[in-house]
């Protein structure tokens, strides 16, 4: 029988696509569990976290002697098997609520801006279209639970890796730089009373409301209208109330550490009051000299960064499950890559992205498990690798969201993530 080109290619279409082991076909929609988690705490790691002094740990090196292994001793954790680093003792005992990604991977290497953006959206950088950030994506599919306080925030300094990309601004991000005071702008000037405030926004009412009943009105105006209104709402205390971390118990605050941890406090107090998507950078490179891109001799000090990354984001863990929020809540760690296992000439090393380690907690997720097996050097997977496209489809397919859903760039249809499929092994119901 002769085929057709057309039937050839009606039948390629019909035919299941090829998946790496674990993984769900996003665009079979029967196919793709969806989890009931409401919110996501994103953690950056900014500099490439070594995946071999972290989460992957393996035979000890000697950066005196140029010995290729991890920098520190391993530890045993609540998963049977499964290690980490010795800097990470307070997360080890509670690796039940956590799944570790050891083998993602993708092809950029020594460009330090391009990789943040390829791990922040899920793609390559293309000519013609500018792609929205995870965090965006989230807040434009899922949407605000509340109009009293944002969907998207982010705890670090802006940038456009984290941005909404063609989705515009109403995808964009609330950020501070300042646990202390919350939000530049939002606060009122003291002698900005309640009632004064209301007797300001009813004259702004009127004044808009020929306006806003008009057919013909711009929509840049309509955007600035609906962006002053929800800034007048997240003015009041309802909102800037969640920044007050005093009235947290000092022991609380103690447990989640330093500045870092207090970001992290924070979040859980934003998660309460109703923000969906929050990213919290790690950036505190005074810590050890170079944060975590730990050339020459950042690399000596790499342990503090450990330290402190571990002992906020066990309390994290431990306070959001204390309050029933943690199956409510993804808590991703990430990074743009990791780290070789061998040693540069300062003792220190350089950039690696074809294998290193992202790690999930909570969200509904079956944790407890390591995804992923690498090399003896943790430089190359070996079985079950997961891609940024996998990363980014388990965290919407937690959220309740499927990663074949289409989002638009004025009127060309773009899939929320680049072919990824969730990673099913993660999925209670998969």
């Amino acid at each position: 029988m002769t085929l057709s080109r057309r039937d050839f290619l009606a039948a390629a279409a019909a035919a299941p696509a090829l998946a790496p082991v674990g993984q769900l076909r996003a665009s079979d929609s029967t196919a793709v569990p969806l989890g009931n988690a409401e919110h996501c705490i994103f953690l950056w790691l900014g500099g490439g976290a070594a995946q071999i002094d972290t989460w992957d740990p393996k035979a000890k090196g000697d950066a005196k002697a140029k010995k290729a292994g991890s920098y520190y001793d391993a530890i045993p954790t609540a998963i049977s098997g499964v290690q980490v680093c010795e800097h990470l003792s307070r997360c080890a005992p509670l690796l039940d609520r956590f799944a570790l990604l050891r083998t993602v991977h993708h092809e950029v290497i020594d460009e330090h801006a391009r990789a943040t953006n390829q791990v922040h959206t899920g793609r390559p950088t293309a000519g013609t279209i500018i792609y929205p950030s995870i965090g965006s994506a989230v807040s434009h599919t899922r949407g605000p639970i509340n109009d009293r306080v944002p969907t998207y925030m982010l705890l670090g300094f802006p940038n456009v890796t984290r941005g909404p990309g063609f989705l515009g601004a109403s995808a964009g991000f609330v950020y501070l730089t300042d646990t202390r005071s919350g939000p530049a702008g939002f606060a009122r000037q003291p002698e900005i009373t309640d009632a004064r405030q209301q007797r300001r926004e009813a004259v702004l009412d009127q004044m808009r409301k020929g306006y806003r009943d008009s057919a013909d009105l711009p929509e840049i105006v309509a955007d600035y209208d609906t962006a002053s209104r929800q800034a007048f709402r997240m003015a009041g205390p309802e909102f800037m109330g969640l920044f007050d971390l005093g009235k947290e118990s000092d022991s609380l605050r103690d447990t989640y550490g330093g500045e870092f941890g207090q970001r992290l406090l924070l979040s859980r107090r934003l998660i309460e009051g109703g923000v969906r998507f929050i990213e919290v950078s790690h950036n505190l490179g005074f810590i050890n000299g170079t944060g975590w891109d730990t050339h020459n001799d950042g690399q000596l000090k790499q342990h503090l960064l450990i330290d402190e990354l571990d002992k906020g984001l066990a309390a994290l863990v431990t306070d959001l499950e204390s309050r029933n929020l943690l199956d409510k809540t993804i808590i991703a760690v990430a990074t743009e890559f990791g780290r070789p296992a061998g040693f540069d000439g300062g003792g220190g090393r350089g950039h690696h992205s074809k294998c290193f380690s992202m790690v999930l907690a909570g969200g509904g997720l079956k944790t407890g498990q390591a995804i992923g097996t690498s090399d003896d050097l943790a430089m190359k997977p070996v079985q079950d690798p997961v891609s940024l496209p996998d990363f980014h489809a388990t965290i919407h397919a937690a959220l309740g969201t499927n990663p074949a859903e289409e989002l638009y760039d004025g009127e060309r249809p773009v899939p929320l993530t680049d072919g990824g499929r969730p990673i099913a092994r993660l999925f209670p119901t998969a």
